[in-house]
């Protein structure tokens, strides 16, 4: 009899554990549903269902899926998504209203690995975290090259043939040759521009002769070394003079 009880007592815990399991996948809580795809960017709009976002940067996946995609995208909100907004390293429990234009979010989703974009941004974001103002303004400067790109790009690094830049740029390429290697990761967005409308690309998608734009963020009084070995933040190719700098 005692026997009996504890086997009816075990059963009874791992169908409560089994109702505690689903429940928590249903809310996104559950870590190992799906493959984590990660975007970050800035808000365009934000409603009760989703939330539009111009993305900037992911993880490894995140940017897979991006491949080929415009840059701005709307990922989809549900019940089960939270938003967390963060003051002075705090986060609190939002709502898509305190999403606001401009805003620097993170959008985590999980999705079977190898999902379409359009499959990931059907999928109920897990979490939306809304970081306020973009990171690096007015943080680290920005060092701007422009050129063409010479061909064979690495897993890490493009050459490129430089004619121009900003400032902080062009001061570390005094007494230097105008063929340049930058290093590139994961964490790089390439944008292949058609006209005002930007796509992500990966690094071997660009051609030899393409006009390129790299930026990168690297402390102030860096030397060029330090710079060109510093990733670059994003891979402009064929941008217009007047893209909006997001890095």
């Amino acid at each position: 009899m005692k026997h009996r009880l504890i086997v009816t007592i075990a059963v009874a815990a791992l169908a409560c554990a089994s109702v505690a399991a689903t429940a928590s996948a249903d809310r996104g809580g559950n870590p190992h549903r799906g493959k984590l795809y990660q975007f970050r960017g800035e808000v365009v709009s934000a409603s009760s269902t989703g939330v539009q976002v111009t993305v900037e940067g992911g993880n490894h996946a995140a940017l897979r899926a991006m491949l080929g995609q415009p840059q701005t995208e709307t990922f989809t909100m549900g019940q089960g998504t939270e938003v967390l907004v963060w003051h002075d390293g705090i986060p609190t429990v939002g709502s898509y209203t305190d999403l606001h234009q401009n805003d620097w979010v993170q959008v985590n989703v999980r999705a079977a690995a190898g999902s379409p974009l359009s499959t990931i941004t059907a999928t109920a974001a897990g979490i939306v975290g809304d970081h306020g103002a973009a990171p690096g303004k007015p943080g680290r400067p920005l060092f701007l090259y422009r050129g063409t790109y010479n061909g064979g790009a690495t897993a890490s690094t493009i050459s490129v043939h430089v004619t121009g830049g900003n400032r902080n740029a062009l001061r570390l390429l005094i007494g230097q040759g105008a063929d340049q290697t930058f290093t590139y990761d994961s964490n790089t967005i390439f944008l292949l521009w058609q006209g005002k409308v930007p796509s992500v690309i990966s690094a071997s998608q660009l051609k030899p002769g393409d006009r390129i734009t790299v930026r990168i963020r690297a402390p102030r009084g860096s030397t060029l070394q330090q710079v060109e070995q510093t990733p670059a933040k994003h891979v402009g190719d064929h941008e217009p003079a007047n893209a909006p700098d997001h890095s």
